[in-house]
């Protein structure tokens, strides 16, 4: 299968290569420049240049015309991507239903059946942490000249010292 598609692709080619060169063969013609005095070869290179200049025309239309259709084929490209539905989708929003509209909403407005889910639910007291934790205010004055010196550092050493020793 591979060979029969080289074998095609190659005939292609050929053809192509055929068709260019029957293409040149009508549309250039021959310059024969032999034995042609000076005034006939200025005629000739002017005829030349006039020729090239329609054919730069063309090829600056045709270019033209190909940027627009490529263009066009992207904008259409654009529009099918479009329609097939390639849209972001947006954000959800919270909708806070009660448990009735919603109990309304799937059984239908036939159904009246009203729930009061909060109605089973245990009652908690909260109860004050702050009362039950007594606070000690002290004089800090005290406990820093308790601590100060010698005999400060003597009772926090004890105080470190006599737990792990019991």
């Amino acid at each position: 299968m591979l060979a029969k598609a080289k074998e095609a692709w190659d005939q292609e080619l050929i053809s192509r290569q055929e068709e260019k060169q029957r293409y040149l063969n009508d549309r250039v013609q021959q310059g024969n420049t032999h034995g042609l005095r000076l005034a006939e070869l200025q005629e000739f290179c002017k005829e030349l240049h006039l020729k090239v200049g329609i054919v730069d025309e063309e090829r600056y239309d045709i270019e033209a015309r190909v940027l627009h259709n490529t263009r066009e084929i992207q904008d259409l490209k654009m529009k099918v991507l479009d329609l097939r539905g390639k849209f972001k989708r947006p954000a959800l929003r919270r909708v806070r239903v009660s448990a009735d509209a919603m109990l309304r909403a799937l059984l239908g407005s036939k159904h009246k059946v009203s729930m009061d889910l909060r109605a089973n639910l245990k009652s908690v007291k909260k109860e004050d942490t702050e009362k039950e934790r007594p606070v000690e205010v002290s004089d800090w004055r005290k406990n820093v000249e308790a601590m100060s010196g010698m005999e400060g550092r003597k009772k926090m050493f004890d105080a470190a010292k006599s737990p792990s020793g019991q």
